[in-house]
């Protein structure tokens, strides 16, 4: 929870004052503790307004830094571990924090009183004080690592048994669980690291062999592809589904092959499905992230994954080991990180896909991160939008994909355990991709975010034209379409279907020539229309619970395929038409016109 300086200054009366008191030490909150009546008290400054101290109320989940399982840093670069990395995640599966004994959340009057008159204990000291990384251990950015993290706990814990409570910045204690507190204001320091899922050995998969051909020429991986075999005992269906797979395969490297690739022979093929094994190459190349010519495609590889190498180090070393200046609002501390942007992030990656096991490791974690920071500052007219941490996976996902023998890399895949340099090139590949994506939807994502206010306009509209009974229930009962497609605008679906469906998806939004921006519009409407008998026999409260939570989990890639033709049909015959839009000005008409 952060106050204003302004805040801070103000005193409560004195009996106001002995109540917080009483608040503070009988309301049982673990961030904070009773005063000590022999301890000195502790010389406050007034809080730099550059400067963030502490993490939100609401996010002061405690992590266990002595529960990590730590793998050998190597010098690949690596990002800070992020003060909120360990935010418990919302689902079934995940490890709640151990809780202490008799300790509850303080009740609101209290804490509302308490804090009125404890303002001055946010104020922190010099940074130097706060955080002690200088003597700590630092990754090859001049960041605090993850080792360095546990080390510094370890010695926590070991003063601790020596009746030692003061550590250094802060005056910390560990009850008989083992979790550490502290009177400091920053709460990151009191969270143990994340734990993060261990494949078993029985599931690790397999880098392939040749992965130093394919870091250097996707094209490499085309001769590595073996086609699928006739089961057993198959039947006449199965045998053709088969030879159709054969057949698309070789089609797809009779075009990716030659000297000069066309794309619009590429587009109408990618249209109806991407088969996995040419994927990876044919996203890079309908992004135009890869040159159409194969002579450029080697030098324009290496030359972009080592311009976001470089803007990784940019964006996260200290220069001549000096703390840099802050680098936005919200101020940059020792890290020189914008902490505003950083702390978004950092909370929001942790939530990304928690119920897929690839997205719960470390290196993951790290990756998505560093994708995302380094993206937000290079473009400041919109910064970090929370959504575009889920636009990053089905790229990363694929590109990752392309080096491993198995194909389902969901489970059992831990990227860690992987080379550097493969690392290094997925997440340079999956960052550019990313950035083509986001150019095309960029006004969904800047100030009033007014992108995705025209199209949840358009599409309020065009369903008023396909489905009038469906409209006119909506209206009806209150619900504005604002309330639900919001969110399938800016996560573009996939927030309601699996990331496997979403990447089938992206095959044909790639394959049109504005799928993100236009054709997704025409998705949505065959997506909502597609629940019409049942939407109309709900009320409100029914209606937006629905919606909410579709029931899309068994969808498999045939009804994903069945949306799109749905939309393609709704595009074919409102696209550019001037008389769908009933009763609506002609201006209006005109400039919308469904070319968003």
């Amino acid at each position: 929870m952060m106050f204003s300086s302004s805040s801070s200054s103000k005193k409560a009366p004195p009996q106001q004052q002995e109540m917080a008191q009483v608040d503070r030490s009988d309301a049982g909150s673990p961030f904070w503790r009773a005063p000590q009546k022999d301890a000195p008290l502790k010389k406050t400054t007034t809080r730099d307004s550059g400067k963030v101290v502490g993490a939100a109320y609401s996010h002061a989940d405690m992590l266990k830094f002595d529960s990590l399982n730590l793998s050998s840093s190597g010098l690949r670069p690596r990002t800070p571990p992020p003060s909120s990395s360990a935010l418990g995640r919302t689902t079934s599966n995940s490890t709640a924090s151990p809780r202490v004994k008799g300790v509850t959340s303080p009740p609101f009057k209290n804490y509302m009183n308490f804090i009125s008159s404890t303002n001055e204990d946010w104020a922190a000291d010099d940074a130097d004080d706060v955080y002690a990384y200088e003597d700590d251990g630092d990754d090859d950015f001049g960041l605090p690592s993850l080792s360095s993290m546990k080390r510094k706990s370890r010695r926590a814990a070991a003063q601790t048994e020596q009746g030692t409570s003061r550590g250094k910045g802060a005056d910390t204690f560990t009850d008989s669980t083992g979790r550490r507190y502290s009177d400091s204001a920053d709460i990151a320091i009191e969270r143990p690291a994340s734990t993060y899922p261990m494949p078993k050995k029985t599931e690790g998969k397999i880098l392939r062999p040749q992965y130093r051909d394919i870091l250097r020429d996707p094209a490499n991986a085309l001769h590595l592809i073996n086609h699928p075999s006739v089961p057993p005992n198959a039947s006449q269906k199965e045998i053709d589904a088969v030879n159709s797979r054969i057949t698309r395969i070789n089609k797809f490297k009779k075009i990716l092959q030659a000297s000069t690739i066309p794309l619009n022979d590429l587009r109408a093929l990618a249209w109806s499905g991407v088969p996995e094994e040419v994927r990876a190459m044919t996203w890079q190349l309908l992004l135009s992230y890869l040159p159409t010519s194969s002579e450029r495609r080697v030098a324009t590889l290496e030359r972009k994954r080592k311009e976001y190498l470089d803007g990784v180090r940019q964006a996260f070393e200290r220069a001549g080991g000096a703390p840099p200046p802050s680098t936005g609002k919200g101020g940059g501390g020792n890290r020189g990180l914008d902490e505003a942007i950083w702390h978004q992030i950092s909370i929001d990656v942790p939530r990304t896909n928690p119920h897929i096991e690839l997205y719960g490791y470390e290196a993951t974690q790290r990756s998505l991160e560093r994708i995302l920071y380094v993206w937000a500052v290079r473009h400041p007219a919109s910064g970090y939008v929370q959504g575009i941490n889920d636009l990053v996976t089905p790229f990363w996902q694929v590109f990752l994909g392309t080096y491993i023998t198995d194909p389902d890399i969901e489970s059992g895949m831990d990227p860690g355990q992987l080379p550097r340099v493969v690392l290094d090139a997925v997440e340079a590949d999956t960052f550019w991709c990313l950035t083509k994506l986001l150019d095309g939807i960029q006004d969904h994502y800047i100030v009033a975010q007014p992108g995705i206010q025209r199209q949840v306009a358009a599409l309020r509209d065009l369903t008023q034209r396909i489905d009038a009974g469906l409209a006119k229930h909506l209206e009806e009962e209150n619900v504005e379409f604002i309330q639900f497609s919001f969110r399938w605008m800016n996560c573009l679906l996939m927030r309601e279907i699996s990331v496997k469906n979403t990447i089938r998806m992206w095959d044909t939004y790639m394959a049109e020539e504005q799928g993100f921006s236009e054709f997704h519009l025409y998705v949505c409407a065959a997506f909502l229309v597609k629940w019409s008998d049942k939407l109309v026999k709900m009320d409100f409260q029914e209606i937006m619970m629905f919606l909410q939570s579709l029931p899309t989990r068994e969808w498999t890639e045939k009804d994903i395929e069945l949306l799109l033709s749905e939309a393609y049909i709704w595009q074919s015959l409102f696209k550019g038409s001037s008389a769908h839009l009933k009763g609506q000005p002609s201006s209006r008409t005109n400039s919308l016109n469904f070319q968003l």
